[in-house]
């Protein structure tokens, strides 16, 4: 059983120690995505994909210095732009999967990116919204109930909003 846990960190500090909470508690970074809005003028960060730790630093200017660092750890941090949404940053598998899904149904625009993740409907709409007003949105992956309900309980200690899970559909 693989179950995706969902969570919106009103801020990116709340961002960065709910991701520097899950990576403590054993969490790998290939399995923590966040998504937030880039609310830079910049457009040097545009056309970066599939990057670590050094391209950090350049979201730093963006959101933090201290958050570039932690999310700059993050597999496949880039940036990208959904139609109707506007300039995004994410970080983590979610990069990947939200990319290629805002390409494919742009008219969909991010609830639609979010649906094809699994997430119901009413759930992706409602992090559309708090992902456009300024929030982020934390995914993690997990591989048990254990680890679902320990990813689910530092989501509520860091006093994220609207926590959920989904499961994952089994790749072949």
């Amino acid at each position: 059983m693989t179950k995706a846990v969902f969570c919106i960190a009103k801020s990116i500090d709340q961002a960065e120690i709910i991701v520097n909470s899950l990576v403590a508690a054993g969490f790998s970074n290939n399995d923590i995505s966040v998504l937030f809005p880039d609310k830079s003028t910049s457009k040097d960060f545009a056309h970066e994909k599939h990057t670590k730790a050094p391209e950090g630093a350049a979201i730093g200017g963006t959101v933090g210095l201290g958050a570039g660092a932690v999310l700059g750890l993050l597999a496949g941090i880039g940036s990208l732009a959904i139609p109707g949404v506007g300039p995004l940053i994410a970080a983590g598998p979610i990069m990947g999967a939200v990319s290629g899904a805002a390409v494919g149904a742009a008219t969909g625009g991010l609830a639609g990116a979010l649906i094809g993740l699994g997430i119901p409907e009413y759930e992706a709409k409602r992090y559309e919204g708090k992902i456009t007003g300024g929030s982020a949105l934390i995914s993690v992956h997990t591989k048990s109930s254990e680890s679902c309900d320990k990813a689910k309980d530092i989501f509520e200690k860091a006093h994220a909003e609207d926590i959920s899970s989904t499961e994952e559909a089994a790749v072949a």
